[in-house]
């Protein structure tokens, strides 16, 4: 990972994507003052399953995979977080170990910010609080639906779905294939 020049959240327009749009502005250059842009080369690692983290990133370029490894030592993709997500909130609102990895599926740049920063906003900002927990009832919803669709649909379905997602989500590139390139054990 590298890092590089700064860019201020106040002006960013991505975090109008995410939890980050409820800080205050004076909120948003503690944040810029405290923060790291990085520079992730694909392949590399954001954050691995185990890891305790010390803050988020928020994807401002790029796209991670988010994986779980199995008993087996299966590789199984849970999450693809693209431009304007933030990874890590669970676990740092939490105060536990990631139990995903995250892994570039591109070149990305992301923001690191510090656990510290977090937790003061969240102790400060209502409306943050409140934009973080919004955030995460819909995943467990997602997850919800995840489960229902693994036990009730079949392969053909579920493969059908997730190409759409992909689509819908990354687009096409100029010859009508997905936009998002992932290998076949991905």
């Amino acid at each position: 990972m590298a890092a590089h020049e700064e860019s201020r959240c106040e002006n960013c327009i991505i975090r109008q994507l995410n939890s980050l749009k409820a800080l205050k502005k004076e909120e948003l250059k503690a944040i810029s003052d405290s923060k790291e842009t990085r520079t992730i080369k694909k392949g590399e690692p954001l954050f691995k399953e185990g890891e305790k983290l010390n803050g988020v990133f928020c994807v401002r370029n790029g796209v991670s995979k988010l994986s779980k490894i199995s008993d087996n030592g299966k590789d199984q993709i849970v999450k693809i977080a693209s431009k304007g997500e933030v990874m890590g909130q669970r676990s740092v609102i939490a105060e536990e170990a990631t139990n995903l990895s995250a892994v570039a599926l591109n070149d990305m740049e992301v923001c690191f910010i510090p656990k510290t920063n977090i937790t003061a906003r969240i102790e400060d900002n209502p409306a943050f609080t409140q934009a973080i927990l919004k955030y995460m009832a819909q995943e467990l919803k997602l997850a919800d639906d995840v489960i229902v669709n693994m036990a009730q649909k079949t392969v053909n379905q579920r493969l059908a779905e997730v190409l759409l997602y992909l689509d819908k989500t990354f687009g096409q590139d100029d010859e009508g294939y997905l936009a998002l390139i992932l290998s076949r054990s991905d």
